[in-house]
């Protein structure tokens, strides 16, 4: 056995949404690592994504675009296939959130959330499939990796009421998306962040002792945390995973005991 090989992402095309900051640039960071041929990143704000393209050099590739809508959806999936002719992994990683009140919850927070973080990872993947079969053999299967929340997979203590039920949605649909994709050698899997600094996660980001507190292992996650991850399941590691989704989040969900508290100790 190879432990090399066992992690390489040697040679591979990926594609991450969301990849131009936060948990997406850790993604990216640890995929160029790994030894992607190329990667390409996307998000609305273009400035962004070029800058952190540039950061990298030639093997990412930014394509800057809004894929909350079905019209963004499909541009960015001709565009890679104007580019490639085969898409090794799919990280689904783009997406939002919105806090209110019940009592004042909008319908607007509401659609925008279960837009992104629900209807685009699988419009994405459906508009990609050609591409991912075309890579996908049951030797070297292609990889769909769905990002969604620990918040899927317990409640949170804040009036993010669309959000959660957004990311316990896509942690079901990874597993419906896997028993489908298994059968064309492409396996989905998941990946449940807990605490990392990002523009999303504030309280992380410009509080990390605070954040801390509140998780078993003492600390917040950093982007060896986020990117090992993301390189099992995407590597050959990871090919026996099928429509799980792992928390990586220092224990909050499976390894705290005791009364419930806020996991970024707020």
């Amino acid at each position: 056995m190879d432990l090399n090989s066992l992690f390489s992402l040697e040679g591979k095309i990926a594609l991450i949404t969301g990849g131009s900051r936060g948990i997406g640039k850790m993604f990216v960071e640890g995929f160029v690592a790994a030894g992607c041929e190329r990667v390409y990143i996307t998000a609305r704000k273009a400035q962004v994504v070029e800058e952190t393209a540039a950061e990298f050099g030639d093997k990412v590739v930014g394509l800057p675009g809004d894929i909350s809508r079905m019209e963004g959806i499909e541009e960015l999936a001709a565009e890679i296939a104007r580019r490639e002719s085969r898409l090794d992994i799919l990280i689904n990683n783009a997406g939002v959130a919105w806090g209110n009140t019940f009592e004042e919850f909008p319908e607007k927070g509401w659609n925008k959330v279960m837009d992104l973080n629900v209807k685009t990872p699988f419009f994405l993947t459906q508009k990609l499939h050609g591409l991912l079969k075309a890579a996908a053999s049951p030797g070297h299967p292609a990889k769909v990796i769905n990002v969604s929340s620990i918040d899927g997979l317990r409640p949170n203590p804040w009036d993010t009421y669309s959000y959660q039920a957004s990311k316990a949605a896509l942690i079901h649909l990874t597993k419906r998306m896997a028993a489908r994709l298994i059968k064309d050698n492409i396996v989905v899997s998941g990946i449940a962040p807990g605490a990392f600094p990002s523009e999303m996660n504030q309280a992380a980001a410009k509080n990390p002792e605070g954040s801390a507190r509140g998780i078993p292992a003492r600390r917040i996650g950093v982007a060896e945390d986020m990117a090992g991850g993301a390189i099992y399941l995407a590597s050959r590691a990871g090919d026996y995973v099928v429509g799980t989704t792992i928390p990586i989040d220092g224990g909050i969900v499976n390894a705290w005991v005791g009364e419930a508290i806020d996991p970024l100790g707020n």
